[in-house]
């Protein structure tokens, strides 16, 4: 099988594009409403890393000692992936996580970070997720996304947590960011351009390379066995419409027109 036969895509067009056509991306326009974006998606950013290193867990061998696991070519693919998103480079040629630089981006922008600041800092405390994450000063949303990607890295099935990684994030990121930078284009503001920066090199990773690799990555993993296609439609459509919630929330926080 190949990737243009992707089992998946055509069973999730629908929900993909009520998210794509969700009306949250006419209401980002302007700098209040992109820094009440930023203080709620960043903690997207911050799980994304969460699902990534779960793959990365199972798929390749982060044990001592080191012994060969699983596909040659799947570890290539989760690797490079790895790679690229805990170690890029930013525009002035420094290396970070690209939630590292999302946090960058937004300090430029004048967002408030206290919220992940304060919920990173519980987490390094010692405190566990659940109680991280009933922090009342999380922004709403946050909660029941964040919770819902944890779970899914934490006690999915492999081929599901692939999927929502897959489906959920690599795939609609390139197309739900291209209002954003468009908006950022248009208001011209020096403020943003650490932000525009982020959200062009995720369309062009995501978009291609990245993209392509997770798709043979889910080939990999649920080869011929249609079971295990179905398992990862629904994993998918779970982490679409998870997203979904997640912008409503959004929206419901920004500044009236």
């Amino acid at each position: 099988m190949d990737a243009s036969a992707d089992p998946i895509a055509p069973r999730i067009e629908d929900a993909r594009q009520r998210l794509l056509r969700h009306p949250i991306y006419r209401r980002v326009d302007g700098p209040e409403a992109i820094r009440t974006f930023l203080e709620t998606h960043v903690f997207a950013v911050w799980d994304f890393m969460s699902l990534l290193k779960r793959l990365q867990r199972d798929l390749t061998c982060v044990d001592l000692p080191w012994r060969p696991v699983g596909d040659p070519e799947v570890r290539f693919l989760i690797n490079e992936i790895v790679c690229g998103e805990e170690s890029d480079q930013g525009p002035d040629g420094s290396r970070a996580s690209h939630f590292e630089l999302y946090l960058q981006a937004m300090r430029e922008a004048g967002a408030d970070t206290s919220a992940i600041d304060g919920f990173l800092s519980a987490l390094a405390a010692g405190q566990s997720v659940g109680t991280a994450l009933a922090r009342p000063d999380l922004p709403a949303g946050v909660r029941r996304f964040t919770g819902f990607t944890l779970q899914q890295a934490r006690d999915g099935r492999l081929h599901e947590a692939a999927a929502a990684f897959t489906y959920g994030r690599e795939d609609v990121i390139p197309e739900m960011f291209l209002p954003l930078v468009d908006t950022l284009v248009a208001s011209g503001r020096t403020q943003f351009g650490l932000l525009k920066f982020y959200l062009e090199r995720h369309i062009a990773l995501d978009g291609g390379h990245h993209g392509q690799l997770a798709r043979r990555m889910m080939l990999r993993l649920c080869g011929e066995d249609p079971l295990l296609w179905d398992e990862a439609t629904t994993a998918a459509l779970a982490a679409i419409h998870e997203r979904i919630g997640l912008w409503d929330a959004i929206l419901g926080r920004l500044p009236a027109r």
